[in-house]
């Protein structure tokens, strides 16, 4: 099981509060060209490294809060700010709760790849099921709602969220195994020198 430091916990949260302000939407448009939304990969590894449910009603608190903020003064269009919006809250709990699964799950062995992947998998189909069926057919922004349309938009549109939810996810991995293996290195020449 993955358990860090309160200290290690804070720090990765102040990252995550900080991603997320920098890549979603609409907040700072120079960076969102540059950067693609966090939002997805966030929730995830708050789930994966954050042990209380705490940061899981933060994040979604501050994620509304930029989407509100964009369209009240950043002239953002009010699209996606429907009753269906609400469909985020599953949708972003599935993720954490995908990460919190594996994170249980978690080894540093090869063989953690197989449960990483499977919260992975799950994780992502649960959210995208959740937002992007949610927006289509309860927020009444579409006419005529079919599950061919609808399996049409996931086929467009699903790639795309996973991308970007693999490339912070990657970042992350390589980054937590040179940490590990620092940490094993420091760990193995205070055992011979000590």
């Amino acid at each position: 099981m993955l358990t860090l430091s309160i200290r290690s916990q804070i720090g990765i949260s102040l990252i995550f509060v900080l991603l997320m302000i920098i890549t979603r939407g609409h907040h700072f448009a120079s960076l969102q060209n540059l950067l693609p939304g966090a939002s997805w990969a966030i929730f995830f590894l708050a789930g994966v490294y954050l042990r209380s449910a705490w940061p899981l009603l933060a994040f979604f608190a501050l994620s509304w809060w930029l989407d509100l903020a964009a369209f009240i003064w950043g002239g953002a269009s009010d699209f996606c700010l429907t009753p269906a919006y609400f469909f985020l809250l599953p949708a972003y709990t599935s993720l954490w709760l995908a990460g919190r699964w594996y994170a249980q799950q978690h080894q540093f062995a090869w063989r953690t790849f197989m449960p990483l992947s499977i919260s992975i998998i799950a994780g992502l189909v649960l959210c995208e099921l959740f937002s992007s069926g949610g927006f289509y057919f309860f927020s009444g922004r579409f006419e005529e709602t079919t599950l061919i349309e609808f399996s049409e938009r996931l086929i467009k549109f699903f790639p795309m969220y996973i991308e970007s939810f693999l490339f912070y996810v990657g970042i992350v991995l390589m980054t937590h195994v040179a940490f590990a293996l620092e940490h094993k290195q420091i760990k193995f020449h205070s055992n011979i020198n000590g």
